[in-house]
């Protein structure tokens, strides 16, 4: 990363699967983009500002920082190592890439190679993140949303990816979670990814079949990364060879039947050629490692055959040698064995031991037996090891020149890594679409979005479908606001959470948890909702919470989907009410900034809007009074709800009953307008 006056200049690589890219983004937004891209260590030029490296570290305190030196991060000397890198003479060829952008990917190549990380001949080009097509998510919707990690402990579980990954390959895992983080914005483009989804959707069991071959998979992104780094070992090379096979079996299918499948079956290169020679030269199970040989298939070097034979024609001397001992000293129990430190020695027991001939030599004395060794066992000692030397050295020579031939086409294997994880990626999609009987939505360009019967797609997961109760949704057009009040606990933030979902979910490519869904991309979906504690970086909720309406203000255009939850309850009540009050005007009456907008509250007195703002609607959730007390019927109805059934609600939480009484004394008293006098009435 590179910081410079109000932007900064970030490469990311992945320097297994050899992605490469760059991107500017304004200060304000970088550490964002950093929690998008779950960075494994951040590089930064050893000058960098103590607040900038503060805002680092607190936001991502398990993250390895690495501070270079700034000559690195110059462009001339950055240019050279980038070229140098892609035998090129210039980097125009890569696009239109600014002379920051060159200087911090130029260091970050420049540090890959210090690090001694192979050849890196896998990275084969360098871009631009894309940006044209694709929705920028900021921190707060990740966060709110629980796209990817629970707020509750930080995991996976409960989130919009725990629901939706039930991908079957590591990198169709890794693809899922950047399409979620990365929604798309170009409505053809969405369709296109619709259309794959429905074809497999109709595939029948082809589908299936689809999926069990993806699950024979290895992590073909990762292996090729290995192989172009020249970092693989014997068992990924095998591997590697299984994977093309599979390959080989999915391009075979009948399900490319759109036309995005369609483009991925003409990137699925089974690679015949590397997949026999890794066959015809690698054995079935080898070791992990390739120092210790028995890597290379018999009929492939000669030489190698013949040591081999001569080894196995020693372990056969070996054991005609100790029946000869045995035979000629009459102890029964002796046996030779081999060790790193004496190589091959004679073992007698300690009750025996003093029955050994005049021409064993001792060599070691242990508790239980002594060890001996003989001129005879030494010649033989020298030829088997000898032979175990050259044989481990010719296997481990001839796998790293099969590396070497076969890294030449590990871009190519990365590309088809690639559209296997689309695959996987789109037929998971499919799969979780008849599974959770998720419907397709209608991707339009009428500015509307209609919902009937939406559900939470993780609640629903968690509680079961019959548990839910599934509401509609319908805003834009004559509807571009609305008010949604109702009591705590009735359902009104997870209605805010399941309408961005669902949208957003349309814009990955997936079906959607409703009867149906009509809906219109947007280009930013903004939320306000819950609280975050900020008070060890020294701002107050308040503070943060109008931090958060800001950016919203800021940047929400007419195309944005914002999600708003009690604005303005962390001050004063006249004070809240009223900068709640102007934030529904302003998006309302602000040419550029009429974004869609569900806004959750308790202000009552906000209904009033919907008097004079002709495009705001009210809306509540419903709930049912018996004898005393309130029943949650979580479904959202048109009007607006003058109670907040705030005692019943904490009644129901298990606060004690004499202050749930003296609660309601208290209310009534200052619903008359009178002010509650201590001792006036006395509890207990």
């Amino acid at each position: 990363m590179l910081p410079s006056g109000d932007v900064f200049h970030i490469c990311a690589v992945d320097v297994l699967s050899g992605e490469f890219f760059t991107n500017t983004i304004p200060v304000q937004r970088f550490l964002d983009e950093l929690a998008i891209l779950e960075p494994s260590e951040i590089l930064l030029p050893d000058d960098i500002t103590e607040p900038i490296l503060r805002s680092i570290k607190e936001r991502f305190p398990k993250v390895a920082i690495t501070l270079f030196e700034p000559w690195n991060f110059e462009r001339q000397y950055a240019e050279r190592v980038l070229t140098e890198h892609f035998g090129t003479v210039s980097l125009e060829g890569f696009g239109e890439l600014s002379s920051n952008e060159i200087a911090v990917a130029g260091a970050v190549l420049a540090y890959l190679k210090s690090l001694k990380k192979g050849k890196l001949s896998h990275i084969k080009r360098i871009g631009r993140a894309p940006t044209g097509n694709v929705m920028r998510l900021d921190g707060n919707t990740i966060r709110n949303l629980e796209l990817v990690r629970s707020i509750s402990d930080g995991t996976k579980h409960g989130t919009l990816l725990w629901t939706l990954d039930e991908t079957k390959t590591p990198m169709g895992a890794r693809l899922l979670r950047r399409w979620i983080l990365s929604p798309l914005t170009d409505r053809q483009m969405i369709i296109e990814r619709l259309d794959a989804v429905d074809s497999l959707v109709q595939s029948g069991m082809l589908l299936a079949k689809l999926r069990e071959y993806l699950e024979q998979m290895g992590d073909l992104e990762r292996i090729a990364g290995k192989l172009g780094n020249m970092k693989i070992n014997p068992r990924d090379m095998v591997a590697l060879a299984k994977s093309l096979e599979v390959v080989g079996k999915i391009r075979e299918l009948k399900v490319f039947n759109s036309p995005l499948l369609a483009k991925i079956r003409e990137k699925l290169d089974p690679h015949d050629d590397v997949r026999k020679r890794i066959e015809e030269t690698i054995v079935a199970n080898p070791p992990a490692v390739i120092n210790e040989g028995g890597i290379i298939r018999p009929g492939v070097i000669p030489e190698l055959d013949e040591l081999r034979s001569l080894k196995a024609d020693s372990d056969s001397a070996i054991r005609n040698m100790v029946e000869k001992l045995r035979t000629r000293t009459g102890l029964d129990k002796l046996r030779i064995g081999y060790n790193k430190v004496f190589g091959y020695y004679i073992e007698i027991p300690k009750a025996q031991a003093r029955k050994a001939p005049p021409d064993f030599i001792r060599k070691q004395t242990l508790v239980n037996a002594e060890r001996f060794i003989t001129p005879e066992l030494k010649e033989l000692e020298n030829k088997i090891l000898a032979a175990d030397e050259r044989i481990k050295y010719i296997e481990r020579e001839f796998f790293l020149s099969l590396v070497a031939e076969l890294s030449t086409v590990a871009s190519e294997i990365s590309d088809v890594a690639q559209a296997i994880a689309m695959l996987d990626v789109l037929s998971d999609f499919a799969h979780i679409a008849k599974k959770k009987r998720y419907t397709r939505p209608v991707i339009s360009d009428d500015g509307k979005i209609n919902i009937k019967d939406g559900r939470h797609p993780v609640l629903e997961d968690i509680m079961g479908r019959n548990a839910y109760v599934p509401n509609d949704l319908s805003i834009g057009g004559d509807t571009q606001i609305i008010i949604l009040t109702g009591p705590n606990m009735a359902g009104k933030s997870t209605y805010l959470r399941q309408s961005g979902l669902i949208v957003l979910m349309a814009q990955i490519g997936s079906f959607v948890p409703a009867e149906s869904a009509h809906i219109t991309p947007v280009d930013r979906i903004f939320t306000r909702v819950g609280a975050v504690d900020y008070i060890a970086y020294g701002q107050s909720t308040f503070l943060v919470e109008m931090l958060e309406t800001a950016n919203i203000l800021n940047n929400a255009t007419e195309n944005s989907l914002v999600l708003l939850d009690e604005i303005g309850r962390g001050t004063s009540t006249f004070d809240g009410l009223a900068i709640a009050w102007a934030v529904v005007e302003y998006l309302h009456n602000t040419k550029g900034h009429r974004a869609k907008t569900i806004f959750a509250t308790h202000y009552h007195e906000l209904t009033e809007t919907a008097n004079y703002l002709e495009r705001v609607k009210n809306f509540q959730v419903a709930v049912r009074e018996r004898g005393g007390k309130v029943v949650f019927l979580h479904k959202i109805v048109p009007g607006g709800c003058d109670d907040s059934y705030g005692i019943q609600v904490a009644k129901l939480a298990g606060v004690p009953d004499d202050v749930v009484v003296r609660a309601k004394e208290i209310l009534e008293v200052l619903e008359s307008g009178e002010t509650p006098k201590k001792g006036v009435i006395r509890i207990g």
